[in-house]
């Protein structure tokens, strides 16, 4: 192999690994099962709390493929990148310190297959519209998806009522 080759995979692997050892990610809770057909494919419901935002719970929903399909149409180590997002207040909102950038953060991430693809969750807050966004998407290393899915969570803050006397 040429030498800029492996200096380019080892590179790779390094800024991946830095990626992932840095970023504060959250860690998602399976609450639900559903058996889409007898080959065992299901659809995997999970919960994350958002790492950086007290108050707010994510559900991600995602295809998985059983062992008989995985037998049947090969691609073994790979799942599609198909997946559904909601996000809702679930406490009283607390915002710590988030990217407020366009660009937003990754608050999770699930592998997808072994190497080339992962289910990610990304945060932008739209300051403006005092809206949190959350948009899960397929994270492919080449030909990216166009598959994704978004949720809102409004924050809103209380307005102390004015009483009058009369």
């Amino acid at each position: 192999m040429p030498r800029r080759f492996l200096v380019f995979c080892r590179s790779f692997v390094a800024a991946i690994s830095g990626t992932i050892l840095t970023a504060p990610m959250a860690l998602a809770e399976k609450v639900g099962n559903v058996d889409v057909d007898w080959l065992g494919n299901d659809i995997v419901l999970e919960a994350f709390n958002d790492p950086e935002v007290q108050g707010v719970t994510c559900h991600v929903a995602y295809f998985e493929r059983g062992i008989i399909d995985r037998l049947q149409n090969g691609n073994w180590f790979e799942d599609p990148s198909n997946s559904s997002i909601a996000c809702r207040q679930t406490g009283p909102i607390v915002i710590g310190d988030i990217d407020r950038s366009d660009e937003g953060e990754n608050v999770f991430s699930e592998r997808r297959s072994i190497i080339w693809k992962s289910l990610g969750v990304k945060r932008i807050f739209d300051e403006k519209n005092q809206t949190l966004i959350y948009i899960a998407h397929a994270r492919e290393v080449q030909n990216g998806s166009a598959k994704m899915s978004i949720s809102t969570v409004p924050v809103f803050r209380p307005q102390m009522a004015v009483s009058s006397s009369r």
